[in-house]
């Protein structure tokens, strides 16, 4: 059994790949079960085990199994270690036989960005040149690089809620021959943007619906449980609005609590990642139209990417 470090996960994929794989999975025959969910209890803060299975149909040739384990030890930064550690375990789909051992959460933030960047193909105006990342976290280089690759963004704000993070981020993305600048004024970049993608861990919406202009696609990506939230009531209402999975209905802020509270109907979301794959053409009813994609995430992804990634490298 190979293990497959995040140096070697990034020289495998690039974006444009990557996101075609995406939508050939969503496309394709994969099973994924619900999500495993173990409380796990320590003195202090107690512990969470994910598991996140995946298996190819019994059709698809050259198949495979995968799960993903992630664990969430919240006191783990007195130990000067991430509270988040993943690994992901591709097995052969005939005989179940281990072939790699994958760094979980390089996999994971590879492949986030690219299912954001694939509801973008089909959802974002396809002039859109400015960006709005709000957040600057871990994944939102991964979330600027993605988009870029399906639209001609030519400009990119970037803010965060400590300002500092944003203008080191941004320094090194401009290092990289990136188009990103840090800013303060969140409602102002946002006013300005064809695309915001959010990517945080607030509990109280940033984005205003109000905000967004004509023709905006709005990408929310953080807010992972019910807890938090990154959007208000009026920008889902103001916007047609898809999801990755079915998941997004009731795990995740934004969609789920928007449901929740009556502020939009079950109608109001279009469809998912797979209804906008199988019909793999744009689904802005006009210019003017304001779009909104929530993930929550899909083992799917994880197993697809995992799969690029081995015969990339095999």
């Amino acid at each position: 059994m190979r293990v497959v470090t995040s140096a070697e996960i990034d020289q495998a994929l690039t974006f444009p790949h990557l996101i075609d794989t995406l939508a050939e999975a969503f496309r394709g025959d994969i099973e994924t079960p619900i999500r495993h969910h173990h409380e796990i209890e320590r003195e202090g803060a107690h512990g969470t085990l994910l598991l996140m299975p995946a298996w190819s149909g019994p059709k698809t040739k050259d198949g495979f199994v995968g799960v993903k384990i992630v664990s969430v030890f919240p006191d783990n930064g007195a130990q000067n270690l991430p509270s988040v550690l993943g690994t992901y375990l591709l097995m052969d789909g005939a005989t179940g036989e281990p072939r790699a051992a994958l760094d979980g959460t390089r996999l994971t933030v590879w492949r986030t960005a690219a299912a954001s960047a694939l509801a973008a193909r089909y959802l974002a105006r396809g002039d859109a040149t400015k960006m709005m990342m709000v957040g600057a976290g871990s994944l939102s280089p991964f979330l600027i690089r993605a988009h870029m690759s399906q639209r001609p963004i030519r400009e990119v704000a970037l803010w965060n809620h400590r300002f500092e993070r944003a203008e080191s981020l941004a320094a090194q993305l401009q290092a990289q021959g990136l188009p990103v600048t840090a800013v303060r004024d969140l409602e102002g970049a946002v006013r300005e943007a064809d695309l915001v993608s959010c990517a945080t861990l607030s509990t109280a919406p940033l984005v205003k619906g109000a905000w967004l202009k004509k023709g905006a696609h709005l990408d929310l990506v953080g807010a992972f449980n019910l807890s938090m939230r990154e959007a208000d009531d009026e920008a889902l209402q103001r916007a047609d609005v898809y999801i990755d999975t079915e998941a997004a209905l009731s795990e995740g802020g934004d969609v789920a609590l928007s449901l929740k509270s009556g502020a939009v109907a079950r109608s109001h979301v279009k469809g998912d990642l797979f209804d906008l794959c199988r019909q793999d053409k744009t689904q802005r009813r006009s210019d003017d139209a304001i779009t909104v994609f929530k993930s929550v995430g899909s083992a799917l992804e994880d197993l697809a990417a995992a799969i690029l990634v081995w015969r990339k490298l095999a």
